[in-house]
């Protein structure tokens, strides 16, 4: 990994962020010192998200999973219940588990032996009468537990800042686009599941690049996807000569970036001009029949729940949540930071639970050459990421700052979505937001100068 060590010097990072004029240092994606307080502000207070329920449906079920640099465990203790714990032994600092997922009855570490139960408790210390004396108090020596923990329509979330607002507060009004992202095909709320293993990959890039750049950033697929689009790598690809034109179903539409600018969330959508869900298009034709008439008939269910309801999600599009991950139908996406100039990629791909078997391969083959560390897609932006970040780092390069002004000045709003921001399909107004969002969290001495709706609730807990 690229070492840097560069300083800021006397300058602010408002100086480096200037969002009236859209212009922004290079330096806040190269700078070694900005980069551990993005840990400290950033990381260690917000809302990230952990994984979901159905990776550990059994009692003693664990997944592996990241908060910042920091590795967590998700278990499901032996009465079932969730638990957030950080992956380190209170003895020596050891890793308690090495696997990425499993089943165990116990966590034990393999340095001096200390073991812990699947709800976090110390139960077994050797030598603990000998040399101890039993003078050790285990109760106060368990695993290190997350303080907050929230499990919305089976996505599960965790603050390591006790006295964060709830999650359903730091959504505000963007919680629906969540729920939706996670109900199945038909609408059925918390209807997927994930399937194992977790893709997993790192790029030589700050995390900001991939975490801002699909915050709506529509502006890059004509060009850094032109390839993909011609090919048309969908189900569908190889129907009338690989061109997907002609195969969506007309549905009264339009495309906006949208965000909540006083939380950071956003991303790329739809806001349908009529309530309703669009017909279902013929795109599985190259796939065993049953696929399509799985599909066909769910999308009927979901018409008929939504008949009378304005949907922005759940038929296309990204919901990126503050800060480092992006729920899309079918995939999300999580970059975890491993460096100043290294990210870790995580690809964890939905499938309708309740969907038959060859469904659930037809979108797994289809989900999994789409994105990925091979997928023709992310190749793409891996490319441009990760000469991004190193044309960033000389001399020269950083007195140049970027560009982020498209479409300032023309946002709106929406009566149909009260709370939201808008505006033109291809903009720069998430990119804004999220790095307002980011110079607030890194200027903010507590949660109290982070919460927009209601600040004093964080002091009454």
């Amino acid at each position: 990994m690229v070492s840097i060590i560069h300083s800021r010097g006397d300058r602010s990072l408002k100086d480096l962020v200037d969002l009236e004029k859209g212009i922004v240092a290079r330096e806040i994606y190269v700078n070694e010192a900005i980069y551990q307080q993005e840990l400290e502000q950033i990381y260690a207070r917000a809302w990230l998200f952990i994984g979901h329920e159905s990776q550990v449906p059994n009692p003693g079920d664990f997944v592996m999973s990241r908060m910042g640099e920091e590795e967590v465990l998700l278990v499901r203790d032996r009465r079932g219940k969730l638990h957030v714990f950080l992956n380190t032994c209170r003895h020596r600092g050891m890793k308690v588990c090495r696997y990425d997922d499993g089943n165990t009855l116990l966590f034990t570490c393999p340095f001096h032996g200390w073991s812990y139960d699947t709800d976090g408790s110390l139960v077994g210390v050797p030598h603990h009468k000998a040399a101890f004396h039993e003078e050790l108090i285990k109760a106060d020596w368990g695993l290190h537990e997350v303080p907050q923990m929230a499990n919305y329509y089976g996505s599960i979330w965790a603050t390591w800042d006790a006295k964060a607002p709830s999650f359903l507060d730091y959504m505000g009004v963007f919680a629906p686009t969540i729920q939706w992202c996670f109900q199945s095909t038909d609408g059925e709320d918390n209807g997927i599941e994930l399937f194992n293993p977790v893709t997993k990959w790192r790029i030589p890039t700050n995390w900001k690049f991939p975490g801002f750049s699909f915050d709506g950033d529509s502006a890059h697929a004509a060009m850094t996807h032109r390839s993909v689009n011609v090919a048309a790598i969908g189900p569908q690809g190889e129907i009338e000569g690989g061109s997907r034109a002609g195969m969506k179903a007309p549905f009264p539409k339009t495309s906006y970036e949208m965000m909540v600018p006083e939380l950071g969330h956003g991303g790329h959508n739809y806001m349908f001009d009529q309530p309703g869900v669009s017909d279902y298009a013929d795109t599985w034709q190259t796939e065993p029949k049953e696929v399509d008439e799985y599909y066909r008939e769910t999308r009927a269910k979901k018409q008929a729940k939504y008949k009378d309801v304005y949907l922005h999600a759940g038929d296309g599009g990204t919901a990126l949540i503050w800060p480092n991950v992006n729920i899309q139908p079918h995939r999300i996406l999580i970059w975890h930071p491993h460096g100043v100039g290294m990210t870790e990629s995580w690809r964890q791909y939905p499938v309708d639970k309740n969907a038959p078997k060859v469904v659930k391969d037809a979108q797994r083959r289809y989900m999994m050459r789409y994105g990925g560390p091979t997928g023709v897609t992310e190749s793409d932006d891996m490319e441009n990421w990760n000469y991004a970040f190193p044309a960033s780092l000389g001399t020269i390069a950083q007195r140049l700052p970027y560009n982020f002004t498209m479409g300032i000045g023309h946002d709106f709003k929406d009566d149909r979505l009260p709370g939201m921001t808008f505006n033109y399909r291809i903009a720069e107004e998430n990119q804004r937001a999220r790095l307002r969002r980011w110079l607030e969290f890194m200027e903010a001495s507590s949660w109290d100068d982070l919460y927009p709706i209601n600040p004093k609730k964080n002091t009454d807990k």
